[in-house]
């Protein structure tokens, strides 16, 4: 009979791995003296483990020899970066014109919308290297944007510190268009075409899909919808947006599986996977993710295709070896250290996994299509929550859910690609076959998304990241020891079976019987009105994120809207028009007499007619009613005008009266002193609830506030921007005046309800994240003297609140 060896790791260069990633990530991160004194204490530990025999031999000399060179290697590096001339001018501020050649792709910083400026990729990060030292460059898109790596350009800016991190040595803020650019790389401009293609022949997708495909292939995130990064981010989907070791892996697994199929040898299989790596090399781009990701899809496919998992962990370690000597500010990027940790996870703890599932009947298929995600998002946990802030719970299932479709449509889009050079039909074709797998990764994230609790706040940084380490490890010993394993599932059943009902069952939000609610979407607008049915309302601007509004109406369980209006054409109030439209069914969209700025009108309109909705310019006086809810329009006020000035535009929104349930509500978009002095000839401008105009500006009428004399006066505003708002002035006119004042950015999302009773999904901190809390207070009406009257107490679900 023969014995079956229960198979084993070789561990040896695992301490030399470590040593020099821990090596580089102190010098990059605080100086080069660190990197110097951490590389000879492993070089000491080393030593000690030979003389003293606690590891095998070649272990301990890996780790003796590794120590000491990586303290002069990395700690050199970073010395060379900290002492450059370029970094004592960048200390000083000094404007400057640099010859740079370009070592990565311009990656597009996104600006939120605000007033006439439209949302969008407004500049790039680009890395370079000039005089021996490397930069980042900080430039206007337009120009800089169509640019590849290897070309030489001339730049003129100001140089300034780096943020650290890294082995750059200043930042150059970049004035004006690129200077005399050289012409790239003939393979680089080779890899553009091919991008570019693929780009081109998804468009025949949806507006999503076409965004996604690209980044699901390639890493080219142009075109991706902001919505679909909130989403994918919150599902713990995100690494699909970036190239890693799994693209290559499934790339070189299905060409390497081909030539299988066609009767390829092992090893003509084996140079035909290898032809395809260097081939997506070459198309995503030899910037250095994509070089990590290839070393690490390498180590991957040796794992899971060719099936010598005991040569993986030494792979593993060499990989972090070679590309940390090769590049040692690899050590500080996080994709990095994601690679490696979701490789080792792989490699150390998937097959047990899987091996234990097999023991316990479940088919082999099955067992590595559960833990492959459920190990890697395990594994990846504590470094995504202190990168993003935040901790996915639907991560492992969002990811078994989409795990399936990822790699038919990865190998797909790469067809696609290297097909639409050569004739854009059969590229198109490609590209429509693969288009359900990608509408359902964007299904997955969205209802992933919208799980109540999908995601909770969590320490942002290192202490972030440790600390739910040390959660994770606990858990797991504690499983693992049949003592405490009956308790702790008893302790997350129980959490499980109380947490469930108070997030889905009975949810503290939206309150029972809300008639207006203003949605905390940041620097922007977004209001709804409630009509008598649960899931119809009117909608009243959508603020400058797709996401926040399309969580605010989800969350409320809006499907029908009868009417959407945009008090005007600013960013800030119709960038989340698409999120509105997409999955809902919505009436009309209502603007006001003035088509302007320009893109924007274009934008509502092209958003309209591909959701088949009919655009509306309601007169003063007209009156929409549905069951529970009247609005009439007010203004604007004013003969039409060709300015299209922040100002006009502001003094052109629409001004609506609605009348709730919960009283009459004054709707004022952002109009400014000539607009309200227009509203003052209204007969009776007195309401409930006053949304305050344009954010709680300086510019408002006391005249104005004074005729509404609201009880309740809302102000939708983002925290920490930068235009002052609200007017500490204009605030203090309306508690004067007897008005209770909630804004968004301390109150988060707002409900008023029946009786001028409100309450407000605030914001708790809790490191770096935020938590809400319904809290509800009745309002009662303030004395000429501006004393409130007594304010009464509730117990809520077993919290008291005011």
């Amino acid at each position: 009979m023969v014995r079956r060896h229960p198979l084993t790791h070789d561990y040896r260069l695992v301490p030399a791995a470590t040593a020099v990633w821990t090596t580089s990530v102190t010098g990059l991160f605080l100086n080069w003296q660190a990197a110097v004194l951490t590389g000879l204490v492993a070089g000491v530990i080393g030593l000690i483990a030979w003389r003293r025999a606690w590891w095998t031999r070649t272990c301990a000399i890996a780790l003796l020899i590794s120590g000491p060179v990586a303290s002069a290697w990395i700690g050199g590096a970073v010395l060379r970066a900290e002492t450059h001339p370029l970094r004592l001018a960048a200390d000083e501020g000094r404007a400057t014109t640099l010859t740079v050649e370009l070592t990565t792709r311009p990656r597009g910083i996104r600006a939120a919308g605000f007033g006439g400026h439209q949302a969008g990729v407004d500049h790039v990060v680009i890395t370079a290297k000039a005089d021996g030292a490397h930069l980042v460059l900080l430039a206007p898109a337009e120009k800089w944007r169509t640019l590849l790596p290897g070309q030489k350009v001339t730049a003129k800016g100001t140089l300034a510190p780096p943020r650290g991190g890294d082995l750059s040595s200043a930042l150059l803020r970049v004035r004006g268009p690129p200077i005399d650019p050289q012409s790239p790389p003939l393979w680089q401009r080779w890899a553009d075409d091919l991008r570019r293609g693929l780009r081109d022949a998804s468009a025949v997708l949806d507006d999503e899909e076409a965004g996604l495909l690209p980044a699901l292939v390639v890493g080219d995130t142009d075109q991706m919808a902001p919505r679909i990064v909130d989403e994918f981010r919150t599902a713990g989907l995100s690494h699909l947006l970036a190239v890693s070791g799994a693209n290559l892996a499934i790339v070189c697994g299905a060409v390497y599986l081909l030539a299988k199929r066609l009767r390829a040898g092992p090893r003509t299989a084996a140079a035909a996977a290898m032809a395809a790596l260097v081939g997506f090399v070459v198309l995503a781009g030899p910037e250095p993710s994509v070089l990590r990701a290839a070393v690490m899809g390498a180590v991957t496919l040796l794992a899971l295709v060719l099936g010598r998992r005991r040569s993986t962990l030494p792979s593993l370690a060499t990989a972090v070896l070679v590309l940390v000597f090769v590049d040692p500010a690899l050590g500080g990027e996080p994709g990095f250290a994601l690679s490696v940790v979701a490789t080792a996870s792989l490699v150390l703890v998937a097959p047990k996994w899987s091996k234990a599932l097999k023991q316990r009947g479940v088919p082999n298929g099955l067992a590595e299509a559960v833990v492959v995600p459920t190990a890697a998002s395990l594994a990846t946990a504590p470094l995504v929550a202190g990168l993003s802030g935040q901790v996915s719970l639907v991560a492992i299932v969002a990811n078994l859910v989409a795990g399936p479709v990822v790699a038919p449509a990865t190998v797909l889009g790469v067809v696609a690609a290297a097909v639409a050079p050569l004739y854009r039909p059969a590229a198109e074709l490609v590209v429509h076959v693969a288009g359900p797998a990608v509408t359902w990764l964007i299904q997955v994230g969205r209802q992933a998304a919208t799980v109540p609790g999908a995601a909770v706040g969590w320490p942002k940084g290192w202490l972030g990241a440790l600390a739910l380490l040390a959660v994770t490890a606990a858990v797991v010993l504690l499983l693992r020891l049949k003592k405490t394993r009956t308790l702790v599932v008893a302790v997350l059943v129980g959490g499980f079976v109380v947490l469930v009902p108070m997030k889905v069952i009975a949810p503290t939000w939206p309150p029972d019987g809300w008639k207006v609610v203003i949605c905390d979407v940041g620097q922007g607008d977004a209001l709804v009105l409630a009509t008598d049915e649960p899931d119809r309302a009117v909608v009243v601007d959508t603020g400058p994120d797709p996401g926040a509004v399309d969580r605010c109406l989800t969350t409320l369980g809006i499907k029908r809207i009868p009417l959407l209006v945009l008090t005007h054409l600013h960013a800030d109030h119709v960038q989340g028009l698409p999120a509105v439209l997409t999955g809902r069914a919505v009436g009309a969209i209502a603007t006001g007499p003035l088509k302007e700025p320009a893109w924007a009108w274009k934008e509502v309109n092209k958003q309209a007619r591909g959701h088949g909705v009919r655009v509306v310019e309601p007169k003063v006086g007209e009156r929409f009613a549905w069951p529970g809810l009247e609005v009439e329009v007010l203004g604007p006020r004013r003969p039409p005008t060709a300015d299209d000035t922040n100002t006009t535009v502001n003094d052109y929104s629409l001004v609506l009266k609605a009348h709730t349930r919960a009283g009459r509500v004054l709707l004022t978009g952002d109009v400014e002193l000539a607009g309200q002095s227009a509203l003052l000839g209204e007969r009776d401008l007195g309401v409930e609830v006053l949304k305050v105009p344009h954010h709680g500006s300086r510019y408002s009428l006391p005249a104005f506030l004074k005729a509404t004399h609201p009880r309740i006066a809302l102000v939708s505003v983002g925290a920490g921007n930068r235009y002052g708002h609200p007017s500490e002035h204009v605030l203090d006119l309306l508690r004067a005046g007897g008005a209770l004042v909630l804004r968004t950015d301390k109150d988060g999302d707002l409900a008023v309800l029946p009786g001028n009773r409100t309450v407000r999904r605030r914001r708790e901190w809790s490191g770096s994240g935020c938590t809400t809390r319904a809290t509800r207070f009745p309002v009662a009406r303030l004395g000429s003297r501006g004393r409130c009257g007594r304010r009464t107490t509730r117990r809520r679900r077993g919290r008291t609140t005011s």
